[in-house]
């Protein structure tokens, strides 16, 4: 049972957004992107109102090309990222993540998100 008395930030999301690709090999090559511009973007505090070359040059590289300055920060967030076979798994408790579906989308995925907490197995 949920009980929310506010609204706000401070509970938890349990999103999963699964992005189903073509091949095994293309959701591989999502993750890969994934978290390769999850790690630069740890290491390199973004902006948030301008692209630097580097990363202009990685998201050229990635073939990602939707993502805005003001998403960047989503790479920081805590999310989990699973490979099925032709499926990348994508869990976390943040609800701001569009940054995320733009990758899987740009990389050749068709998207799927849901709440964990209504549909726990997932495939309901």
């Amino acid at each position: 049972m949920k009980i929310w008395n506010a609204y706000g930030s401070e509970h938890s999301m349990n999103l999963v957004m699964i992005g189903r690709f073509k091949s095994a090999g293309a959701a591989e090559a999502a993750k890969d992107a994934i978290e390769e511009l999850q790690s630069y973007l740890t290491e390199n505090e973004p902006d948030g109102s301008i692209y630097s070359d580097e990363l202009m040059e990685i998201f050229r590289k990635l073939k990602i090309h939707t993502i805005g300055p003001s998403e960047l920060d989503q790479f920081r967030y805590d999310f989990r990222i699973d490979i099925a076979q032709e499926k990348v798994i994508i869990k976390t408790d943040e609800s701001d993540v569009s940054a995320l579906w733009k990758a899987l989308i740009d990389r050749g995925a068709r998207v799927e998100m849901f709440s964990a907490h209504d549909y726990p197995k997932g495939d309901d």
